[in-house]
């Protein structure tokens, strides 16, 4: 069987493929809002799996707030490597902003230990610590989201904007509704579905959608 393929430039390629995301949300009868549809189609664009257009939420006006912290030169805390080095950082540079993971510190590590916790709420402790404003981007560990969720409810942290969107089985789903519920300006990937590059992903459609950010 000979199969047809197409034959772009490599400049080309992006934009037919959101040309194609397109096409399939409006066979699917998807109609998104306007002010998230770049947001969900960039997700769906890094992961081909279209059940985003359905299971990402947004808290009322997050987006606007989220660029808003970021055009003042918000730094991004992600709960992994993988998403530290999926963030477009000349993007968020040019509005001052930079990303930080402390999930390699050995204090971090050693805090970890001591307290019996994971890294990752640990690397959240350390990153409550950091001037504002500050966006967090949670795509892999549910133990760094609820923490967050207590910093927050104990008047500890007050981020600008959290995406929870942590992949898994064991207390993911529960960790995202609690951060539905904190009252934060947030964006959530409902269910178990989510991951590093989804959190990475939707930061940078953010700053893709700012002037300037690309």
């Amino acid at each position: 069987m000979k199969r047809e393929l197409e034959h772009l430039l490599p400049a080309d390629i992006e934009r037919r493929s959101f040309e194609i995301i397109s096409a399939e949300l409006e066979g699917r009868g998807i109609v998104l809002p306007e002010e998230t549809a770049p947001i969900v189609k960039r997700v769906i664009h890094t992961t081909a799996d279209f059940d985003y257009a359905e299971s990402l939420v947004f808290s009322p006006g997050v987006v606007e707030t989220a660029r808003a912290a970021l055009r003042a030169g918000a730094a991004v805390v992600t709960d992994t490597q993988m998403a530290r080095a999926g963030i477009n950082k000349t993007s968020l540079a040019r509005f001052g902003g930079e990303v930080r993971c402390f999930m390699s510190d050995p204090d971090v590590a050693a805090g970890a230990k001591e307290n019996g916790t994971t890294r990752a709420v640990a690397s959240m402790d350390k990153a409550s610590a950091l001037p504002g404003p500050l966006l967090f981007a949670v795509g892999n560990a549910p133990t760094a989201l609820i923490r967050l969720c207590e910093l927050i409810s104990e008047g500890n942290l007050r981020p600008a904007a959290v995406i929870g969107v942590p992949v898994g089985f064991v207390n993911v789903v529960e960790a995202k509704e609690l951060l539905l519920e904190s009252g934060v300006p947030c964006i959530v990937a409902r269910g178990r579905k989510g991951g590093s590059n989804v959190a990475a992903a939707i930061v940078n459609a953010l700053l893709y959608g700012m002037e300037g950010g690309r």
